[in-house]
């Protein structure tokens, strides 16, 4: 029965009083008093509403809520020193020289920008080569902005990719074999050496992201050896899928294969139980943290590498092609880009991550600032 329809009969059956407002009142309070007796020997946590019902209140609900300590903003560092060139797939992005860092820098720092990972971009002719012997040169983007934001900002964490393809002729993440595959272990030695470079640099993390198998361990076994384990943080690019959201990047950093793909050292997009058991590995390896790329498409793999590595951080890179999708979408007028930047990623979070790297970076400093 509605209460109007309650109000009307509880009339009715009284209309011998003379007092029509205290009839209209008993049967309010009837209505009342039977709604609620209803709630409570029904299922009473089913009342939901009051727990979100204020702005505040909403936040609260969040596990996790997104701080400036969780940004990493890679950073494009081209081998011209005064180069500052937008990168047309990646909106607002720019590859930069030496030269243009510290002015671009400053005023992220201030508004709190915390961390920062290196990608270096040779550009000048004939540097690339089939070992990729510019990734760990002491004259070479990288190990130069390392040593150059160490003095300037003494407080930037400063975390390094560490990869070949960028330096490769080839553009494969390691060294080939005569018939185009990967040679896995003079790769892992390869890559562990420059890994060590960045270290020895000052980097504070290394970030292996080349998916070679033992590397983790290669590396962990260097720096035990050099003595400085106790203050490099090893990052792991735990579980990078392939895929075809890596575009804008590549357009930035040069790094597109110039034959094959990356399939068959990258991970396959459905490929949980390898994306498992490549986190089981890397943690057992010596991890110190384990990252999980692209973001957005493998929340249910941030989700694992969180219940795998319950007591590691977790990182989740929101790749290029996730930040120019969302781009596009808000150009396109779809939905407020603000907005949907906030819910990628408080997706991310609620998966399980406690670290993103992201180039809305700037942006969320001061989003979050206001």
């Amino acid at each position: 029965m509605s209460f109007s329809s309650l109000v009307s009969d509880l009339t009715y059956r009284d209309s011998d009083r003379d007092d029509r407002r205290s009839q209209l009142s008993r049967a309010r309070s009837y209505a009342s008093t039977a709604a609620t007796s209803v709630s409570i020997s029904g299922d009473i946590s089913s009342q939901l509403h009051g727990g979100y019902s204020h702005p505040l209140a909403r936040s609260w609900q969040a596990e996790r809520q997104l701080t400036k300590s969780m940004l990493i903003y890679p950073l494009f560092v081209s081998d011209q020193p005064d180069e500052e060139v937008l990168i047309p797939s990646l909106p607002g992005q720019c590859r930069r020289g030496i030269n243009r860092l510290v002015p671009f820098l400053e005023p992220l720092i201030k508004k709190g920008l915390q961390s920062v990972m290196l990608f270096g971009v040779p550009v000048a002719p004939g540097v690339k080569d089939a070992l990729g012997t510019a990734a760990d040169d002491p004259k070479g983007p990288v190990i130069q902005s390392i040593k150059l934001l160490r003095r300037r900002f003494p407080d930037l964490f400063i975390t390094t990719d560490v990869c070949l393809c960028e330096y490769t002729s080839h553009g494969h993440c390691g060294i080939l074999r005569e018939d185009g595959s990967l040679n896995n272990e003079l790769s892992v030695d390869r890559i562990s050496d420059v890994a060590m470079a960045y270290a020895y640099a000052g980097a504070h993390c290394v970030a292996p992201s080349d998916m070679n198998d033992g590397r983790i361990r290669a590396i962990k076994l260097k720096l035990i050896e050099a003595g400085i384990s106790h203050k490099v943080v090893l990052m792991s690019y735990a579980a990078k899928f392939s895929g075809c959201l890596y575009g804008p990047f590549r357009d930035a950093a040069g790094s597109c294969p110039s034959f094959g793909d990356r399939k068959c050292y990258q991970l396959p997009p459905g490929g949980r139980g390898l994306a498992r058991r490549a986190i089981t590995r890397d943690i057992q390896e010596g991890a110190d943290i384990i990252m999980v790329k692209p973001a957005s498409q493998y929340l249910d793999i941030i989700s694992d590498a969180k219940e795998i590595g319950r007591d590691l951080p977790v990182a989740a890179y929101q790749v290029s092609g996730e930040f120019a999708m969302i781009h596009a979408g808000a150009k396109a007028g779809v939905f407020d880009l603000k907005t949907m930047a906030f819910e990628a990623t408080q997706g991310i979070l609620r998966a399980g991550a406690t670290i993103v790297v992201s180039y809305f970076t700037p942006d969320f400093l001061e989003w979050l600032s206001n």
